[in-house]
């Protein structure tokens, strides 16, 4: 076969996208800091669904249309930072196929070389030893290596060894990963989608190991309907999700078992964001879930965080209700009631746009509260270092505020992108979104504080950036893995102070790491420490350090221990002048 079609692009795609969704947990792993909170093969995995799954219900033969669909459902889909550049590549892919119904070896060649410069380009610095190397390096190769005439998985066959071998020697060029002694993750994760794409070409399409949306689905029924019939009205072309139920199992130790502690009320406020009719109800060790999601797979990824399935069931609703449509052609079904209508975030809003409106990505139910009622943040995504929102979900969070000029502080690394690139979808809207690219929750909290509405969005992001510079960040977590990064050393269930994108302070316990942390953090200038406690911290022990910290730093700074309530991170802390 020497050429591509769209029929075949949408089943290297959905094997690609089952792939990684089999791998996910062990690129996570690749992580380099030893914290609980690897996740680019979660979200490179998510991203992959999201575009999968814009592509799955076409039988469109054209190769540029399934491309440009997938691409776009990258991009809304896109989570973390190697999820937005794994757009980005096929954003560019997709753009080199424009006007092409097939594609040959050559033409392939060509569109994973324009993925190159697009994702380069929509990198502030890049830095080589990543994916972006891994796909420069593989789309090179075969640049040179493709001609016409050239069997169409042979060409790919090429672009996955390169790619392999490309991964292979990403430590050389990050010294980073050679210490700690793993490749590149995001490099890991693409090498798994180009994997699936090859499988496809071979007849050997890549199943998942547990049910997800993302699938082959069941033929539509083509046969016209009758619009005044209020079953087919009702229910022709509704995509109703799936019915998902689940038994989870609490571990005894959560941080010994690499689990985050489970809080029923956080538990049921995530599940909102994925589906209705949710039940949770906790039993001891055991939580009973039952909810109706378009995607599972999410569900499922963000469930697992807490504890380990014992019983898991998914039923398509939609298979349901096309059983129901074909009994209303026979005239032997009434119309039932809707319960899943999909509203749009725009839906319905005629009121004039505030001039100025802001949205914070945070976990935590304390963080939310002091962002939304201490500063006046008016969004709020959940979200964070385990659970990186998408594009789509910070695009909402802004629409849902209804302004024409809209502050984002993503305050995470990973998470700076997604939004750019929501502010991106944005701009033609008319919506001037205004990213703050602060990399922390305390980085966030002075940014929003500085807000001023008497002056320009241009004025206000400049004093944002100044203020940003002022304070210094840190966080304690445990050690998942023994390791040494930067000369210091670490044994696995330790606990550490991380600053910067160093390793500050290594302690037994968590208060240890906190105080050791903290003098490591503290100079001269230092006048103001704030502690957010995470979801670990009893009050009592809030208490306790506030009295201490009051004992050691009082005549010199002021001290705020405050409840954040945020996962994965014991303590976040700030400093500032």
């Amino acid at each position: 076969m020497v050429k591509l079609d769209g029929i075949l692009l949408k089943q290297m795609i959905i094997s690609g996208s089952n792939n990684i969704f089999n791998s996910y947990p062990d690129i996570d792993a690749l992580n380099v800091f030893p914290v609980p909170d690897g996740d680019t093969g979660t979200n490179m995995n998510l991203t992959m669904s999201s575009g999968a799954k814009e592509v799955s219900t076409t039988d469109d033969s054209n190769i540029y249309n399934v491309a440009k669909a997938f691409s776009r459902g990258l991009l809304l889909g896109a989570r973390g930072n190697s999820g937005v550049i794994l757009s980005q590549i096929f954003r560019g892919f997709a753009e080199g196929l424009k006007g092409k119904e097939e594609a040959d070896a050559v033409d392939i060649a060509e569109a994973f070389m324009i993925g190159k410069e697009v994702a380069y380009k929509a990198v502030m610095k890049p830095v080589e030893g990543t994916m972006l190397t891994v796909e420069r390096e593989a789309a090179m190769v075969l640049y040179e290596k493709a001609e016409r005439g050239m069997p169409i998985d042979e060409a790919i066959d090429i672009f996955l060894s390169e790619a392999e071998a490309s991964l292979k020697r990403t430590p050389n060029l990050l010294p980073v990963l050679k210490e700690v002694g793993v490749v590149d993750s995001g490099g890991a994760g693409f090498c798994k989608v180009i994997e699936g794409f090859s499988k496809a070409l071979h007849n050997e399409i890549v199943q998942r190991n547990m049910p997800d949306v993302v699938s082959t689905p069941v033929s539509e029924n083509k046969e016209e309907f009758n619009a005044s019939n209020p079953v087919q009205a009702k229910l022709e072309h509704k995509d109703f999700g799936y019915c998902t139920e689940f038994i989870l199992q609490l571990p005894e130790n959560p941080q010994e078992s690499g689990k985050h502690k489970f809080d029923e009320h956080r538990f049921r406020s995530v599940l909102n964001n994925y589906g209705n009719s949710i039940v949770a109800v906790r039993d001891d060790d055991l939580v009973k879930v039952h909810i109706h999601a378009k995607k599972p797979g999410t569900v499922f990824n963000y469930a697992q965080q807490f504890g380990e399935f014992i019983k898991l069931k998914v039923e398509s609703m939609t298979q349901q209700h096309e059983h129901i449509i074909d009994l209303a052609k026979e005239g032997k079904a009434t119309a039932p009631k809707q319960e899943y209508e999909d509203k749009p975030v725009e839906a319905n809003d005629t009121t004039p746009l505030k001039e100025y409106a802001s949205v914070a990505v945070c976990a935590g139910d304390g963080i939310a509260e002091l962002f939304h009622t201490g500063i006046g943040v008016d969004g709020i995504v959940t979200g964070g270092q385990t659970m990186n929102p998408s594009t789509a979900d910070i695009t909402a969070a802004v629409l849902k505020v209804h302004a024409k000029n809209v502050f984002v502080y993503p305050n995470n690394g990973n998470i700076v992108m997604a939004a750019s690139s929501a502010a991106d979808i944005l701009a033609p809207k008319g919506i001037n979104v205004i990213v703050v690219p602060t990399k922390t929750i305390p980085e966030g909290m002075i940014a929003a504080m500085m807000f001023n509405p008497s002056v320009s969005p241009e004025s206000n992001k400049t004093e944002m950036l100044e203020a940003i510079s002022q304070v210094k960040s840190g966080e304690v977590t445990y050690a998942v893995r023994d390791t040494t990064i930067g000369g210091v050393s670490v044994k696995k269930n330790q606990f550490m102070g991380m600053h910067g994108k160093s390793i500050a302070a290594v302690g037994d316990d968590k208060i240890d790491a906190l105080n050791k942390l903290l003098e490591s953090m503290m100079d001269d200038n230092s006048s103001i420490i704030t502690v957010l406690c995470g979801e670990d911290i009893d009050e009592a022990t809030r208490g306790s350090i506030e009295a201490d910290l009051q004992k050691k730093y009082g005549s010199r700074a002021d001290i705020d221990v405050k409840y954040g309530g945020q996962p994965v991170y014991s303590f976040i802390v700030s400093v500032e002048d």
